[in-house]
């Protein structure tokens, strides 16, 4: 009687929340739509799975998003998930060498992340999944379609976790290329709980991910001599580093350290090395929470976009 009270539950919340076909068996439907499917390897199968665009864009806002985030950012996470999918398919797609045949794949460190239905019932719960899958798919739903561009172009929609609300940074002060639609911005709502991280590395730890040995340095010098920041962003993020006898940009330091962003201190500490960190990313484009911070404020999905992206339309795509 109680599973059959929930299946009338969702069955009737999908139906009064316009979400056509959101149920296939109380799970995410793979609804395929005219044109458009969206070839994904799939890590967890092992093969190549096919998805609606729309399919494809929960599984991603699942991935990237905490579900908890309020309705104006899930909504502007959808809109850049679709986005960034619909801009590698119309361009005719890429080939991919490692998993030829497929458009994506669900790792997010070669595109972005992607969850599945049994997936996200493991991290939420039963009675979780339903309440967060619901939500994540009025979002995506309530956006079908929405694509961003910039001089009627499909933009690149990068985005990161946080910038510790010190700001976004703009492409060209990250990656050496300028891109008009990814400018710095300010992000004074960012709602990052902890921004600042602290990590430590023994000596030995550090040698062997830099390549440097500072064993030798005394601890009462704070690591003075071992670190520095040679240049930085008009942010006042660090752009380029030195550790040690290596002149780095600091994204790549960050990267060889595995370091939440690359607005990051080194410094000292008895035996070992401390690694400040804030916020988490690259910190280019949207900060995710600073999204969530600025729908808390009340501001729609539209805004938050156009906020962080530069001069971008928000228009509508028929898959």
């Amino acid at each position: 009687m109680k599973r059959l009270i929930l299946a009338a539950f969702i069955l009737t919340a999908a139906a009064v929340l316009g979400i056509p076909a959101a149920v296939n068996r109380l799970g995410p439907a793979r609804i395929e739509k005219a044109g458009t499917v969206v070839h994904m390897y799939s890590h967890a199968e092992g093969k190549i799975i096919n998805l609606s665009v729309e399919d494809y864009v929960i599984g991603v806002v699942a991935a990237e998003m905490p579900a908890e985030f309020p309705d104006e950012a899930l909504k502007a996470q959808a809109v850049a998930a679709r986005t960034y999918i619909m801009r590698r398919l119309t361009a005719g797609g890429v080939a991919n060498p490692v998993h030829p045949g497929a458009d994506v794949c669900d790792d997010h460190r070669h595109y972005q992340a992607w969850i599945s239905g049994e997936e996200m019932k493991k991290r939420w719960g039963a009675i979780g999944f339903y309440r967060y899958y619901f939500k994540i798919a009025r979002s995506v739903y309530s956006t079908r379609h929405q694509v961003m561009t910039h001089a009627g172009q499909l933009i690149d929609p990068v985005y990161h976790s946080s910038c510790g609300g010190l700001g976004t940074v703009s492409a060209g002060e990250v990656w050496k290329f300028d891109i008009p639609y990814l400018k710095g911005v300010p992000c004074p709502y960012c709602a990052d709980p902890e921004p600042v991280r602290e990590v430590f590395f023994t000596l030995a730890e550090f040698k062997k991910a830099a390549g440097e040995d500072i064993s030798a340095l005394p601890a009462s010098a704070g690591g003075k001599g071992f670190f520095e920041v040679i240049e930085r962003t008009s942010g006042g993020q660090p752009k380029t580093v030195r550790i040690g006898s290596k002149i780095l940009p600091a994204a790549t330091a960050r990267e060889m350290l595995g370091l939440r962003s690359a607005r990051f201190d080194l410094t000292l500490d008895g035996e070992r090395v401390k690694a400040t960190t804030t916020g988490y990313g690259h910190g280019v484009g949207m900060c995710q929470y600073g999204a969530k911070g600025m729908a808390l404020k009340g501001k729609n999905y539209q805004e938050i976009l156009k906020h962080y992206y530069t001069g971008i339309e928000i228009h509508s795509m028929e898959n």
